[in-house]
């Protein structure tokens, strides 16, 4: 009775895993599945956050099978009894990780039925095509002697077929700030080579720092979503906790989100800001004007202005000076001298340009309209004669050519036209900041210059290829500031930006990555603690390589059975040292089961 309950089990199991691998062939399935009725389990793969990926680093997807923590009402389970594949989505609620963990024992007998229908000897199951399945997942409530929280069961193929398992048991304790708690090298390499019956080990080592709490300049990136790390790996790792050798591979991490008012640039995000509400109130009819920023108006700043060329008429035509560019160049002189030695100073604003500055400030629908009323009637009565930029296509760039030859189209300042034109001279102006940024001296960058500065898509669009040139800008200026980068180093993140949002949208949550030498960062990390470092023992080759990982890190690697104080310091005194992180204790152990 026992065989023949076992093998019910199995067949139900192998038929829902089945069945939600075809519906997860074009996507995901938002919803999990019931079976029996203790135990839910989804497919999880593509974009969705793997719970598990923080201790597994396989790329496919993978089923996740957990505790169904509500029962339904009698008559919906009556119901079930007909099909053990109902969805769980309609009848549970969500739950905390730490109510979905099933006790080890029932995840033990979930990983054993597994393996049962992935076992090809087992005939008598009746399963006619024997398809490898993705790698399954239980999450346990670390409830037996050595604190499981997952045990999980992949697939080793030979081709279509299924020639064993791996099976890994994870266990986490902490956190903890006794480094006594810490394991020995040595005697887990002793342990692995026991429990797999091998002589030879290899090792390789992980270790992550956060750079930005470690940097030199404090307090220039507020708390936010920003952080950058590194991350560094190597080979004959020979104690526990080292600090990665120079001869290492390293990975810079950055995710940097815009706006931080101590940011050297932070006028140029106002900037960005006000032209995001200037695209904003064209797209939906409504402008949410700024409060005015400057101790003089818009309309008084744009009378000084004009007034002033009227008077330079008279003298040398050809418009401004490097002093009177240098002093309306919009704050520049607040951006930090490391940050101009790098990307340099625009001395070339042109009367399109310099107009922007003075009516970035502009807090009305009518005070716009007085300030291009101004700028027209100047123009038409030939008192000033503005230089512009050659190529310059904005509709009062054009209205400026025609001044040239004393002719000039009726220009109806009604509508949306006085924001369109104001968008237009805001868009060329910063399209131009953005570009001087990352050219400078060099023209290596042309290669997607067009791309980020085309005028052949609309003002929309263009307004977002402007956001993520100033993105982009962030981030140089951060490593410049930050991790004083040089450009040799900025290059290459330059191209690395420049490509990924040439083909995305703007995310500011991403993370780009730069291969740097350890050498590059060490300053910032030396005498710093990792926020993860891990070893990974591992012996045999191909399919019959098995791994021991030992790791410690701030972050929980389990969002369930432990009480994550992330980054916490110890108030205690722990071997005579006060302040000491606060670390979880990661062990992954792999076993293999082999079916031929």
């Amino acid at each position: 009775m026992a065989a023949e309950r076992r093998r019910r089990a199995g067949g139900g199991l192998s038929g829902l895993l089945l069945r939600i691998r075809e519906d997860g062939k074009d996507s995901i399935p938002e919803h999990p599945y019931l079976y029996e009725t203790d135990v839910e389990i989804s497919l999880v793969g593509g974009s969705c956050k793997s719970p598990v990926e923080r201790f597994w680093n396989g790329s496919s997807a993978v089923y996740i099978v957990q505790k169904a923590v509500s029962v339904r009402e009698s008559n919906s389970m009556e119901e079930s009894r007909t099909d053990d594949a109902v969805y769980a989505s309609e009848v549970l609620p969500k739950e905390s990780p730490e109510a979905l963990a099933l006790s080890v024992g029932r995840a033990k007998q979930l990983i054993s039925l597994y393996t049962m229908v992935q076992n090809p000897n087992m005939t008598y199951l009746g399963i006619s095509d024997l398809v490898v399945l993705p790698p399954l997942w239980a999450r346990c409530d670390g409830s037996d002697p050595q604190r499981t929280f997952w045990i999980g069961a992949e697939p080793l193929k030979a081709g279509n077929k299924v020639t064993g398992l791996n099976i890994y048991m994870v266990s986490c304790d902490g956190p903890t700030a006794d480094k006594t708690r810490f394991a020995n090298l040595e005697e887990l390499k002793m342990e692995h080579k026991i429990r797999h019956h091998s002589s030879v080990v290899t090792t390789k080592g992980f270790a992550r720092y956060e750079l930005i709490a470690a940097a030199a300049i404090e307090d220039t990136i507020a708390e936010s979503g920003s952080s950058i790390s590194v991350d560094i790996t190597w080979n004959g790792v020979e104690k526990t906790l080292e600090t990665p050798p120079l001869i290492s591979a390293a990975t810079l991490n950055i995710a940097l989100e815009s706006g931080d008012p101590r940011s050297p640039v932070f006028h140029l995000y106002r900037e960005l800001q006000f032209l995001l509400a200037l695209a904003e109130g064209l797209k939906m009819g409504v402008t949410e004007w700024p409060e005015p920023s400057e101790s003089e108006s818009a309309l008084k700043l744009v009378q000084e202005f004009l007034t002033d060329l009227k008077k330079k008429l008279d003298g040398d035509c050809i418009f401004g000076n490097k002093n009177e560019t240098e002093k309306i160049k919009c704050d520049t002189a607040a951006v930090d001298s490391c940050i101009k030695s790098i990307f340099g100073e625009r001395g070339d604003l042109d009367f399109t340009e310099q107009l922007w500055c003075k009516m970035k400030s502009v807090s009305s629908y009518q005070e716009l309209i007085d300030c291009f009323t101004l700028v027209i009637k100047s123009l038409e009565r030939g008192e000033i004669q503005p230089w512009i930029h050659q190529g310059s296509s904005s509709f009062l760039s054009q209205l400026i050519q025609q001044s040239y030859h004393g002719k000039m189209e009726d220009v109806s300042l009604s509508d949306i036209t006085p924001i369109h034109m104001l968008l237009e001279i805001g868009l060329e102006k910063m399209k131009k900041d953005y570009v001087s940024f990352f050219i400078g001296k060099s023209r290596s960058s042309l290669l997607f210059q067009d791309y980020f500065i085309s005028t052949s898509v609309d003002l929309q669009e263009q307004v977002h290829r402007v956001q993520k040139l100033h993105h982009m800008l962030e981030i140089m200026v951060s490593c410049t500031g930050l991790l004083q980068f040089r450009h040799e180093n900025l290059f290459p993140l330059t191209q690395i930006c420049m490509k990924y949002y040439k083909e995305n949208p703007l995310n500011e949550k991403h993370v780009f990555q730069l291969p740097i030498r350890p050498a590059l960062v060490k300053k910032f990390y030396q005498n710093d603690n990792p926020e993860v470092w891990k070893v990974e023992i591992s012996s045999g080759h191909g399919q019959k390589e098995v791994k021991t990982t030992w790791q410690v890190s701030t972050n929980a690697p389990v969002e369930h059975g432990t009480s994550n104080n992330s980054g916490f310091l110890s108030d205690s005194t722990v071997n005579g040292s006060t302040e000491e992180r606060l670390y979880f204790i990661t062990m992954t152990q792999c076993s293999q089961v082999h079916f031929t």
